[in-house]
């Protein structure tokens, strides 16, 4: 799979969105995060996750698919995203293995939410718009997984 110009812009602008909200709402803004989470959602997040959607679509139907792409985006995707918040917040020192814990209620708690998102987008969807529409998810998930840290703390 290579990067799609498209793809990068999404990233780029998307996953950052979710997170800004969430870093506002939490009184934790910082132009480094924001710079940082466009990185990732740019370089990161806008190759991966399309990637692993077009495998998926190429080798599962239905009920399958939800499940493929609910395996992707498990509690150990939700801990490498606030380890992103932290390394990019300077809160280096916040990172440890509670973040597992906390990854793991927020994934549970999401977890009607999150079944019911993916199948829309995996099976109501066209390929070319899975990514997208899944970015527009996450973001808003963005902000959860953020706030979970307080929540699940």
């Amino acid at each position: 799979m290579r990067y799609k110009r498209s793809d990068i812009t999404r990233g780029l602008v998307i996953y950052p969105l979710g997170d800004t909200v969430a870093a506002l709402l939490m009184h934790e803004f910082s132009v480094q995060r924001l710079l940082g989470m466009v990185v990732v959602g740019g370089l990161i997040y806008s190759l991966e996750i399309p990637a692993w959607f077009s495998y998926i679509n190429g080798k599962y139907k239905g009920m399958q698919r939800t499940l493929m792409a609910m395996l992707y985006f498990n509690p150990l995707w939700i801990a490498r995203h606030l380890l992103f918040i932290f390394f990019f917040s300077g809160q280096i020192s916040m990172v440890h293995w509670s973040i597992l814990t906390i990854a793991l209620k927020s994934f549970a708690v999401n977890l009607p939410v999150a079944f019911a998102a993916n199948y829309i987008i995996q099976n109501k969807l066209p390929l070319n718009w899975r990514f997208f529409s899944s970015a527009v998810f996450s973001s808003l998930m963005a902000i959860y997984y953020a706030l979970s840290r307080v929540i699940f703390k």
